[in-house]
């Protein structure tokens, strides 16, 4: 089950081209949400506004290498190791999360695109690959919900009450959850169980990318601009934060 394509199989009942637009869709989805919600919280207006405040209390020009630099150290820390998070365990569980995430996406694509039918059968690595990174989602992704949300590990809530913020997070893990689900489903030969499984995990699929908008989807592609904006301004010398020292000084 583990090494065959999931969704070569649904040609039984459903044309490989279905899917395969409905992922392009999806893609237009979340790049038209994250317009928007830039649009509607002015983000682009603020990093341009921030950008210019920069370069006018600069105290020092940087250079293109210099630039380089503080990009790869950003995606170093921020993006491909997760050091903006102080606490060890969130750190660990985001980094499960983003991993997973993008393992499970690439081959999605992989095996929707390149192996859409049984008449095209993937490499047994890619679907395992798919596997391997929806577990990591889950495991990544209900630690997350059930033990480090801030409401939940700090102000005592329960992690069933839900809002907003919690769009993102419960709709990928129903997503995945029900998209290893209709993979074992399938491998039982039911077709009518098959198709109101994969029904769900189209629903909560759909909903994760056309969110986009009203979750906390976008973040994921402000934070590292933020954190290269950050780095830029304190090595200018524009930045308005005091500086270690400085915070000791006061304390004092």
């Amino acid at each position: 089950m583990f090494s065959s394509n999931p969704f070569a199989d649904l040609t039984v009942f459903l044309s490989p081209l279905v899917m395969q637009v409905y992922i392009v869709v999806m893609i237009l989805a979340v790049a038209v949400g994250t317009l928007i919600d830039m649009l509607h919280k002015g983000s682009a207006k603020f990093f341009l506004r921030q950008r210019a405040r920069s370069k006018a209390n600069a105290t020092r020009q940087l250079g293109v290498g210099e630039h380089l630099s503080l990009a790869i150290r950003t995606l170093l820390k921020e993006v491909i190791t997760s050091g903006e998070f102080c606490n060890p365990m969130r750190r660990i569980s985001h980094l499960f999360l983003f991993y997973g995430f993008i393992t499970y996406l690439i081959t999605t694509i992989i095996l929707v695109f390149i192996y859409p039918t049984p008449a095209t059968p993937a490499p047994p690595i890619v679907p395992q690959l798919w596997n391997i990174g929806a577990m990591m989602v889950l495991v990544g992704g209900y630690w997350f919900f059930f033990l480090l949300r801030v409401d939940v590990a700090k102000e005592g809530n329960s992690p069933f009450r839900l809002v907003r913020a919690d769009l993102f997070i419960v709709s990928l893990l129903a997503s995945v959850t029900f998209a290893l689900i209709w993979e074992f489903v399938q491998a039982g030969e039911n077709l009518m169980a098959t198709k109101i499984v994969f029904v769900i995990y189209i629903f909560f699929t759909s909903l994760l990318f056309l969110s986009v908008f009203w979750s906390k989807f976008a973040h994921m592609f402000y934070k590292p601009a933020a954190a290269y904006q950050k780095r830029v301004e304190e090595a200018n010398g524009s930045s308005s934060l005091p500086r270690p020292s400085n915070v000791n000084n006061i304390v004092r």
